[in-house]
């Protein structure tokens, strides 16, 4: 039967029989997309806090930056980690129960953290908590998502799923140095638990699983009978990260991805506000310069999205990186009081180039390890946490130690040049997708 067809006689569906979108005036994928991209919003709005909370939570409690940074560095740790294993547990349990715990976990740590008095805490809380709550909604998930629901577009969608999470930014960042700015950390720090519970019923009563739950084939393929539920989620996830470790391209892209992840999470989300604080700029015009890179992380990873399916993967990582190192390395000669326009243009530049890594890095982790794809690029994105973790902790230190942040901001341009040459090296498969693990 063509599942995209419908029989002049209404005849009763089988379980699981493919049918036309029926009332549905867009293809069902497109709904589930829509939700997945108001999902990960109401789950990225606690990234908008970490970088808030330095100087507030120094006053109030005394600790260094190295302390609070550490703290930030578990949870982009364990988001990283918790990535792959997030990836199989959708198999195996399905997108909707995974995604509801993973917000409730979220905001569980950002209300507790209310009632903290030690640092101890704060690791738990917005570490150990939010860090598994955020990794289980990780990119894995918008890759999961994609892969199940579109055959055509992935780029795209890829792109749009991925600019989801500055969309979090760019809403909650003003709102949230706003409220830290007047009424303290802790109301901002209530408000973003509110957003992630608020989306849970959005999750369960319109998320589906797989095509197959409604009848439809995936946007742009033939319909496909939906698989049994995978068991052993997390062995499975260990049985392919081995499988991937032995080829030479998956270490290329976590080393490449791991820098990424320390650019970007590690280094501007977490350092940029208290840095240009140092340079006695109000938090509320920091971090609204924070929002704006989030204005332009979405209409640069939509593009790179549409870029990625039109050009080669790896020379699209390669411009990407080269050019994000080199406005690294001139970000300390923009830091001021007052916003002048060579940092409003070093603001637009970074937005553009922010997760347009993320479309061409997923289309290679397709291309070199097919139906595993998602969970590889669960492990590829656990690396791209673990070097934002290290930065997010190791800028904190040398603050304290160097009395600024300059040193930080020329090694990362220095990393940006390394993944450069890494990238251009991943070989380029030939044979169909899914054979990379085999050879």
């Amino acid at each position: 039967m063509n599942p995209t067809t419908e029989s002049a006689v209404p005849v009763a569906p089988l379980p699981n029989a493919p049918r036309a979108p029926g009332r549905w005036r867009v293809h069902r994928a497109w709904i589930v997309a829509a939700v997945t991209f108001v999902t990960i919003i109401g789950g990225a709005a606690i990234n908008a806090l970490p970088g808030l909370l330095f100087d507030p939570l120094q006053d109030e409690f005394g600790w260094s930056r190295g302390e609070i940074g550490f703290a930030v560095s578990i949870d982009m740790a364990l988001y990283g980690i918790t990535a792959p294993f997030a990836a199989a547990m959708m198999d195996r349990f399905g997108i909707r129960r995974v995604v509801a715990v993973a917000l409730s976990a979220i905001a569980a740590g950002a209300l507790a953290s209310v009632w903290m008095t030690a640092a101890w805490q704060l690791m738990l809380y917005w570490g150990v908590l939010v860090g598994l709550g955020t990794g289980s909604m990780a990119l894995a998930f918008s890759a999961t998502v994609t892969n199940r629901w579109f055959t055509a577009r992935r780029g795209l969608v890829t792109g749009v799923l991925t600019a989801a999470g500055a969309s979090g930014q760019l809403v909650f960042l003003p709102l949230c140095a706003w409220i830290v700015d007047r009424h303290g950390w802790r109301p901002a720090s209530v408000t973003v638990a509110l957003a992630a519970l608020v989306v849970v019923p959005f999750v369960w009563l319109l998320m589906r699983d797989h095509p197959a739950d409604v009848g439809l084939a995936p946007y742009g393929g033939e319909y496909v009978e939906k698989p049994a539920p995978a068991r052993g989620a997390a062995g499975r996830a260990v049985r392919v990260l081995f499988d991937a470790a032995r080829t030479g391209p998956f270490w290329l892209l976590a080393g490449s991805f791991a820098i990424c992840g320390a650019s970007t999470n590690g280094l501007i989300r977490t350092h940029f506000v208290p840095s240009a604080h140092d340079h006695h700029m109000p938090i509320t015009a920091a971090a609204s310069l924070l929002a704006v890179i989030g204005i332009f992380d979405i209409i640069g990873t939509v593009f790179s999205g549409w870029l990625t399916d039109r050009f080669d993967a790896r020379r699209l990582l390669a411009v990407y990186y080269a050019l994000r190192g080199i406005s690294l390395l001139f970000l300390p000669l923009l830091m001021q009081a007052t916003v002048e326009p060579p940092m409003v243009l070093f603001i637009v530049f970074y937005g553009l180039d922010w997760v347009a890594t993320v479309p061409p890095t997923l289309a290679l982790c397709r291309e070199q390890y097919g139906e595993d794809s998602a969970i590889v690029f669960g492990w590829v994105l656990a690396s791209h946490q673990v070097g934002a973790a290290l930065v997010a902790f190791l800028g904190g230190v040398a603050r304290d130690h160097f009395g600024s942040y300059n040193v930080v901001w020329y090694a990362a341009g220095a990393l940006c040049a390394v993944a450069t040459l890494m990238v251009l090296v991943i070989r380029r498969v030939r044979e169909p997708a899914g054979a990379a693990l085999v050879a």
